[in-house]
Formats: structure tokens, sequence, C-alpha cells
């Protein structure tokens, strides 16, 4: 056995259940790469997913984790400084580190033998209801995946396109859940934004995310005072020293592990975030449950959380959070709390 902590790391690629279409890309895979750090036969997993507006690709996180030199690390407790280690290698690559850190905090925990939410010193979360995904599609397409939300009680509709009022009509025509909108910066002009929130405010949407480029800081604040729904900062915020400038913009922030580099600046960024009196929305790229078990370990500080990655796919290889009613339930086992059930190192 090792006593060494020793990283290893392969690409994979999640295939989506149905063709997933957001305002900017449309796609039915994700690459990612899935990592491994072993201390003293103690494996911790973890993973980088790697949606198309991130700019990171499986060569550019293979190539950044080729970098890392862990030897000068005796063991994997000193996890500050083998992050911040981590993240002097190169700016950048937040995906990639945060595929170490995940896999860091999986077997500080398993090691332990708690589960991460303990670790962070956090409740384990209860009645945390998880939104369910629905990508921006024809009506018949839209009509089947409505099928499948089960006993979900929210629904994250994807809008930024000429079809909108369409999409949430053919879905009012279905359902009355509750709708999170998500617009990835799909939207052009603020009146027209504004006009638009205000009928969704009517049709039972309860925020609005990124409804204008992350570019138009002066528009999304104009529109973030006028607006009858909270308006979420998504692509305009990934790390937590970017808080202080968006705070006065947005009225809170989606935090994702892939954004932040990891858990350990998540949870940084909850605690700042809320301080400055910022809402909490607790997200996911498309990913396997390796990284959404991590996530759900946070899920306590949130007030929205969209964690349902692993039923938008069919090739996860990570057994771990289970949706009871529509609410997260995280394993008993330790650490991330996942298993593998299926070989990729």
């Amino acid at each position: 056995m090792s006593q060494k902590l020793k990283l290893s790391f392969k690409p994979y690629t999640i295939v989506l259940k149905h063709t997933f279409a957001i305002s900017a890309s449309v796609r039915d895979v994700t690459p990612s790469v899935q990592t491994e750090l072993e201390y003293d036969g103690i494996v911790g997993y973890g993973e980088a997913s790697l949606p198309p507006y991130l700019a990171e690709t499986q060569e550019s996180v293979i190539r950044f984790l080729s970098k890392i030199n862990l030897s000068h690390f005796n063991a994997p407790f000193q996890i500050e400084e083998i992050l911040n280690f981590i993240d002097s290698i190169e700016d950048g690559n937040n995906a990639a580190k945060a595929s170490v850190d995940i896999a860091l905090h999986d077997l500080v925990g398993k090691i332990r033998g708690i589960p991460l939410y303990n670790f962070f010193g956090l409740n384990e979360p209860e009645n945390s209801f998880t939104s369910y995904s629905i990508g921006m599609d024809s009506d018949q397409m839209i009509d089947r995946k409505l099928d499948e939300v089960g006993d979900f009680k929210f629904l994250k509709v994807k809008l930024g396109s000429s079809r909108d009022k369409k999409i949430i009509e053919f879905i009012r025509s279905k359902t009355d859940l509750p709708l999170y909108v998500d617009v990835n910066q799909g939207w052009k002009d603020k009146y027209e934004a504004l006009r638009m929130i205000e009928w969704l405010a009517g049709e039972n949407a309860l925020l609005i995310e990124q409804p204008l480029s992350k570019k138009q800081t002066d528009e999304i604040a104009w529109l973030t005072s006028n607006s009858p729904l909270p308006i979420i900062a998504d692509e305009s915020i990934q790390r937590s020293d970017e808080i202080e400038k968006i705070k006065d913009i947005y009225s809170g922030i989606n935090i994702k592990l892939m954004k932040s580099t990891g858990l350990h600046e998540a949870f940084k960024m909850m605690k700042i975030a809320k301080k400055k009196g910022l809402k909490i929305m607790l997200g996911c790229m498309v990913e396997t449950s390796c990284a959404v078990s991590a996530a759900a370990h946070l899920a306590s500080l949130a007030d929205w959380i969209d964690l349902d990655g692993p039923l938008l796919i069919i090739n996860d290889n990570f057994k771990g959070l289970t949706y009871q009613n529509g609410a997260i339930k995280i394993s008993d086992l330790p650490g991330i709390g996942v298993e593998k059930i299926s070989n990729m190192i």
C-alpha cells in the first residue's frame, strides 16, 4: 500500500438521455475527466465535467492534471495547503481543479469515516428539494421529458429563444409545478427581458437565472432593481473573489463545483454570499453521481437546489445520492458518499 498521495485520471464521455439544448449550445454528450486520489490503499473519487461554455476540454484537463506533483505532501489532511498549491500551478482550469478537490475531500472523509457534511460542520440535508431540468425542445420532446418528472416539486426550464412563451404555455398545459427559469444569457434587451419576467411571474416562476449577457452589468443591475423575481448570476460568477463586484448587480448566485474549483471554494462562497445578503442556488453541470453527490453535502446552505445531473444521463458509473419525492438523499457511505460501479482507471 502506498503512503504517498497518488493521483490518476482518465477521460470519460457522459451520454445524455435526451439532446440537451440551451440558448448557446446543443449537445448529446458531455466530455469529462474522472480522477482517483489514493493514499494508504484508500481511494477518493473526483470528476471534471466539461460543458462547452467552461472552455475546458479533456485535453486541457489532462494536461493540467499531469502537472500536479503531490510528492511533497505526506498525507491528504493538509487540504487547504494542497488545494492552494494546485491553484497556484496555473490560472483557470477550474473544472480540472475541482476534480482533485472532490477526490481529496472524498479521501479524507473516507479516512476519517465521516460524511462530508459532517466534515464541513453542517447538518445532513433534509427536505432539500431539487429541480428537474427541461432543456429547450419541441413540444413533443418536452412532453416526453415531463413524463419523466415523477414526484419532483420544481422544474428548471431553459429559455432564451423565440419560442420562450410557447414553451412555458405548453408546460403550463401539462403541469402547474413552480419553475426556475434559466436563460443562459439568451435575452438581449433589458426592457423585453423585464416584460418577459413580469409575464413569467404570473406563470409561477420563482427566479430567473442569467437573463442577459454577463457583460451587460448595468442592464442586469437595472433589471434586478425592477424585477418582481430574483435575478441569479450563473455565467457571471465562478469564484469567491468575484462576489464583491456582483453583489449589487444580482439577487443571488448559482454555485457549481465545476466553476468554483470544488467543495472548498464552494463552501467559502456560500459563507461570503450569506454575509453579503445574496441568495444561493446550488447547481451542477451534466455530471455523474460522483460530482453531484459531492455538491449535495452543501445543500443545507442553499436557498434553491438544482442537482439533477445524474437523472439526465444514461451511463452514470457511480452509485451515490438518490432522489425521494423530489428531495436529494445522501448515502450512508463516508466521504462524498459514492461507490464506483464500473472500472474507469
